[in-house]
């Protein structure tokens, strides 16, 4: 478990788990909000949970790229409440509950998408079969990349990755792009580095402007997309429910073994088949943390440079943010988090002692099923930009039996 420790802050705010009136203006600290852990109704009380990780580059950008780890929304454009093109609902499923744009301004830098042939247009649909369908449809793909070129523009030192599941015809994918603006962001795919060679430096990415990473499930799009082939760069985990498995790290089908060192990026699934806010609740904490280990293991001793999430706004307390913060701080600095490393200091160096990750727990928490009757956790928490509270972790039910796949990832 991580270290705890407990903290006053200069600011006053409130602190991760604090209870809070939600609805009121700003009651918690930078980088959280006020809100219970589950929307279902007697969950509990509104809380100060975190959404927001500790910025990757506080410590500077002078590491290869494949050295940071960035926070990442499976199926990110698929948010609570949308209608379809004619307004009706849309009956899949969501995965997140705020748009691409407030994702990219909570520290989200990883994309998830699924591209359609729909209408006569690129869409983004949660969808079956290969095909797209009204009830579906979530939102035209233009719309979302707008949204990222936006922040792009805004936010020159900044780098985002998008993990496109192409169901389109060649030129799809590249022709959307330039439309929104973002093809003088992307990363030539003829320059990414090959046979698991370092990625160049952040901070050459960012000079050099190749500050979006299109990575595409569909081989031969360099030319006519821009898109590398995402398992020629990345290992990455099941996802869904046979992913879920404690202590174990099995790949997806279409990746290379997660121990390739072909590949020098690493991406981390961690989501239920069938998407519950109250099981990202529950799990997003501890249980993501506990598999953070299992897969550094797997992975060839190599933390992940992607943790994707369902609802990643969703924990009792630290949540996916801490786990990026988790994953950085042993990529950066070789300590528990991010938040642990010393400015200017060798490899291992560390503000607390950093013990508590050298060896997986006795008994590691296991991603419990969603019920109506679950209440939130107290789980890990750790440093905010605001909050310098932690809280140990206290295991989670066991885990529900792995559920058919019906949808598309």
């Amino acid at each position: 478990v991580i270290v705890a420790i407990i903290a006053g802050t200069a600011s006053g705010a409130a602190l991760v788990g604090d209870k809070c009136a939600a609805g009121s203006q700003s009651p918690c600290g930078d980088g959280m909000r006020c809100a219970s852990c589950s929307p279902l109704a007697g969950a509990g009380a509104a809380v100060c949970s975190r959404i927001t990780p500790i910025d990757p580059k506080t410590h500077g950008t002078g590491l290869p790229f494949n050295k940071y780890s960035w926070l990442t929304t499976h199926n990110s454009f698929a948010m609570a409440g949308t209608t379809s093109p004619s307004g009706t609902p849309v009956l899949s499923t969501p995965n997140q509950e705020d748009t691409v744009a407030d994702q990219l301004k909570n520290g989200v830098r990883g994309l998830m998408l699924d591209t359609y042939d729909y209408n006569n247009d690129l869409w983004l649909c949660h969808s079956f079969s290969g095909k797209c369908y009204e009830i579906t449809a979530f939102v035209r793909a233009s719309k979302v990349f707008k949204e990222v070129e936006g922040f792009l523009n805004a936010n020159p030192d900044e780098v985002v990755t998008l993990f496109v599941e192409e169901y389109t015809a060649a030129g799809a994918l590249g022709k959307a792009l330039s439309a929104a603006g973002l093809t003088k962001y992307v990363f030539p795919p003829a320059s990414m580095p090959k046979d698991g060679a370092d990625w160049p430096p952040l901070k050459d990415m960012i000079a050099q402007n190749h500050r979006l990473l299109v990575f595409t499930s569909k081989q031969g799009r360099e030319g006519s997309d821009g898109a590398a082939f995402q398992w020629d760069y990345v290992v990455e985990t099941q996802y869904g429910g046979d992913g879920l498995v404690v202590g174990a790290c099995p790949k997806r089908a279409e990746s290379k073994p997660m121990d390739s060192k072909g590949q020098s990026l690493v991406l981390l699934n961690f989501f239920t088949t069938n998407p519950s806010q109250s099981w990202a609740c529950v799990n997003n904490s501890a249980p993501l943390i506990s598999k953070l280990r299992a897969c550094y293991d797997a992975s060839a001793k190599r933390w992940p440079n992607y943790i994707a999430v369902d609802f990643y706004m969703r924990s009792s307390g630290g949540g996916a943010p801490l786990a990026t913060d988790v994953a950085n701080g042993r990529l950066q600095c070789g300590c528990d988090s991010i938040a642990y490393c010393k400015a200017n200091a060798s490899f291992g160096t560390c503000a607390l002692p950093s013990s508590t990750l050298s060896s997986p727990p006795s008994s590691p928490p296991s991603p419990s099923p969603p019920s109506a009757s679950s209440s939130p956790k107290s789980l890990a928490l750790a440093s905010s930009p605001s909050s310098k509270r932690s809280m140990a972790p206290s295991s989670s039910p066991s885990a529900a039996p792995a559920r058919s796949r019906s949808w598309s990832s």
